[in-house]
């Protein structure tokens, strides 16, 4: 027999009087460890949200936007549990916006890229270095952005979540 028809065999009769069982595998999840099953921990629904941060950077792809730079405008949305700093009205247990508000602006003044999408995901990791942010929407806007036809803003969103 195989190994797999053992498992399911009777176990060897119990000694004086007690019930034989049939001894049946434990079922593991394929491809992880086994770990106690837990609850998953609900994502919060708490919010902070900076809207507009604008600050001048030298990103694109064309070398006149990294010699000339131009303005960029940032809105980051964090979702984290506020319900500690929400009863205690301390400012030690929530995320400090306006220490939050010159990272992002350093974020866009920083190293020139050459997308907005990869400006966004150096916000989005700034993001999510604060204490308690489980996660984080950025939108990096370009109103500048070098296009033939008339527009009124060219933008990209990522959603990041530790």
């Amino acid at each position: 027999m195989t190994s797999a028809a053992n498992d399911l065999e009777p176990t060897p009769a119990a000694p004086s009087g007690a019930a034989s069982r049939t001894t049946l595998p434990r079922p593991v999840p394929v491809g992880t460890p086994y770990e106690p099953f837990s609850e998953p921990t609900p994502e919060p629904t708490d919010r902070v949200v900076l809207t507009g941060l604008r600050a001048r950077g030298h990103h694109g792809v064309f070398g006149f936007e990294r010699e000339q730079g131009q303005d960029f405008v940032v809105d980051v949305t964090l979702l984290l549990d506020l319900a500690p700093a929400s009863t205690t009205d301390d400012l030690g247990r929530t995320v400090d916006y306006g220490v939050l508000a010159e990272a992002v602006v350093a974020d866009v003044q920083g190293e020139p890229l050459n997308l907005i999408e990869a400006l966004a995901e150096r916000v989005a990791q700034t993001c999510l270095r604060q204490p308690g942010v489980r996660r984080v929407e950025v939108t990096v806007h370009k109103p500048q952005a070098p296009i033939s036809v008339a527009f009124t803003d060219v933008a990209v969103t990522l959603t990041r979540s530790r």
